[in-house]
Parts: structure tokens; C-alpha cells; sequence
């Protein structure tokens, strides 16, 4: 994930949560917000109540993963929110988690456009 894709100044996080749209599930807290841009922008937080640095650091970085794996559309800005149960996931259970709140909130690209359709071409 390149340095464009990411959020980093407080005023990006801020613009998403005060207007941005929000799903969650057991794991994961999921804002998005359009950004009018041709890429997505991505924002991974872990609060000190999931656990010390390094589980905090380790479920960002399997956040970070399971977002940059997802197929997805174009134009948004992502905040994903860890929960105190995601400490404890593995990687296919964030990454289940994460799927479908990108599924309901119509981010999660088509499969049959993101593998190409060249069969019919």
C-alpha cells in the first residue's frame, strides 16, 4: 500500500468520521467516505483497550493485508476500526469480517469484473 492510499493527517480521519458512512460487526468498525479521487485511502486504528503495542501493531498489519487482498471499488476513503475481539482473530476471520462490511457497504468490487472477463471478448 503505497503512501497515497493511506490517511495520515488528523484532518482526513477527522472529514471521515464526522461525515463519513459507518458499519460494524463483532470485529471491525468500517467508515467510508467518497473522496473523488481515482484510488482509495486507507486508515487502520487499533485503541489501546484491544492490548499493548504489539497486538495493536499486529492487527493493523493484518488490517492492512486483508484490505490490500479485497478487490474493491474506486474513490473512497477507508477507516478501519479494530475491535477488542480482533486481538484474538486470525487472519481469515478479519479478513471474513472485513469482506462483509465492504460487501454492505457496496465497496467490495464484482469478482467476475475484478478477474477479468476476457472469455467473452
Amino acid at each position: 500500500m503505497g503512501e497515497k492510499e493511506r490517511l495520515r493527517k488528523n484532518s482526513q480521519f477527522a472529514a471521515v468520521y464526522e461525515h463519513g458512512r459507518t458499519w460494524a460487526n463483532e470485529l471491525v468498525v468500517l467508515k467510508t467516505l467518497p473522496n473523488g479521487l481515482e484510488w482509495n485511502r486507507y486508515g487502520f486504528v487499533a485503541g489501546k483497550r484491544i492490548g499493548k503495542a504489539v497486538v495493536r501493531n499486529r492487527v493493523k498489519r493484518l488490517l492492512r493485508e486483508v484490505v490490500r487482498a479485497a478487490p474493491t471499488k474506486t474513490g473512497w476513503d477507508v477507516v478501519c476500526i479494530a475491535r477488542s475481539q480482533a486481538a484474538t482473530a486470525n487472519y481469515h476471520e478479519l479478513g471474513a469480517s472485513v469482506a462483509r462490511l465492504l460487501h454492505r457497504a457496496r465497496i467490495l468490487a464484482d469478482k467476475s469484473r475484478s478477474e477479468g472477463t476476457t472469455e467473452a471478448e
